[in-house]
């Protein structure tokens, strides 16, 4: 079985979209999702500083759009049909969309309004994350949560991120547990944690005027690594997942448990195929950065349909 995994926030790299707007049915989607958004998509995936596309309500729908697109393009030359999908994050409006959950701009839609409001969440209050990579996870949680700060992404992999206030996460990285290193991350706010429970109702609101269908394939959750097959049930966990932890980890698990045999990424790749590495060892990724890292996607793929008619 192959998971394509759809990242989150943080993943974005200034230009990262360059490479895919050589292709003009790229180009016309990202036109199309920009003025259903109303931002410029293309612009700030080839123009655009670091600090521009940090910005939460740029950052979610300009990953979300990448990661469809890359979608997209894997499936004008590949089938589909016998992948599982999961997103991080943000990348879980992709995921949904990739199931079948929503149509794509219904998911963009969702997005903007999830960007903006989680960007509002994040000015009332000074906040950030950081990634605490190694030591033991008992004593990486505990040194959180004494720290006032919540487990906002448990990744697995030995990746755990802290969310909260600046002096919290100032103290971590200064008490940092033992044998494990605090790296501060480029993102606007303490996602998934209870500052941004004023987001919730926004996007609430926002997601009763989508329609909602079955999943068409295997979709997993961000809530507790469990398969949804219900597609009004994952609409209701993409809204709460705003303010709760990711587990990340527990997906990893449950991909395990259902006999993952590779897994990729689509763009902005790289985070989820590198926690993969230590999360899900020997399973082979392939993180599709650009439209050249296609061919070892389908290879991928058609690898994997061959071993089960076998």
């Amino acid at each position: 079985m192959i998971v394509i995994a759809c990242p989150g926030q943080g993943s974005q790299t200034p230009g990262f979209l360059q490479p895919w707007l050589e292709d003009s049915a790229s180009r016309t989607f990202l036109g199309e999702a920009s003025e259903r958004i109303g931002i410029d998509l293309i612009a700030h995936g080839t123009e655009s500083d670091a600090d521009t596309i940090r910005d939460t309500s740029v950052a979610q729908p300009l990953i979300v759009a990448a990661s469809l697109l890359a979608w997209r393009a894997l499936g004008a030359r590949t089938g589909l049909e016998s992948v599982g999908v999961a997103g991080h994050s943000v990348g879980e409006f992709a995921a949904a969309a990739a199931a079948g959950v929503l149509d794509e701009s219904d998911a963009l839609a969702l997005v903007g309004t999830r960007g903006r409001a989680m960007a509002e969440a994040a000015a009332l209050t000074e906040t950030g994350m950081a990634a605490v990579v190694g030591g033991t996870e008992n004593d990486v949680l505990e040194q959180i949560a004494a720290n006032g700060l919540t487990a906002a992404n448990r990744n697995g992999g030995g990746q755990i991120v802290a969310a909260g206030d600046l002096p919290g996460l100032e103290a971590l990285g200064e008490n940092a547990p033992r044998g494990a290193r605090v790296i501060p991350l480029q993102v606007a706010g303490a996602f998934h944690t209870e500052y941004m429970a004023s987001a919730v109702p926004v996007l609430a609101e926002a997601a009763q005027s989508v329609q909602i269908s079955t999943p068409i394939r295997r979709l997993w959750t961000n809530a507790d690594g469990s398969l949804v097959d219900d597609g009004a049930r994952y609409l209701e966990l993409l809204v709460s997942q705003i303010a709760n932890p990711v587990r990340w980890d527990a997906c990893m698990a449950s991909f395990q448990a259902n006999g993952i045999t590779g897994l990729i990424e689509l763009t902005p790749a790289g985070a989820l195929t590198g926690i993969a590495k230590r999360g899900l060892r020997g399973v082979p990724t392939v993180a599709v950065k650009t439209p050249e890292d296609l061919d070892a996607a389908v290879a991928m793929i058609a690898d994997a349909s061959t071993s089960s008619e076998q």
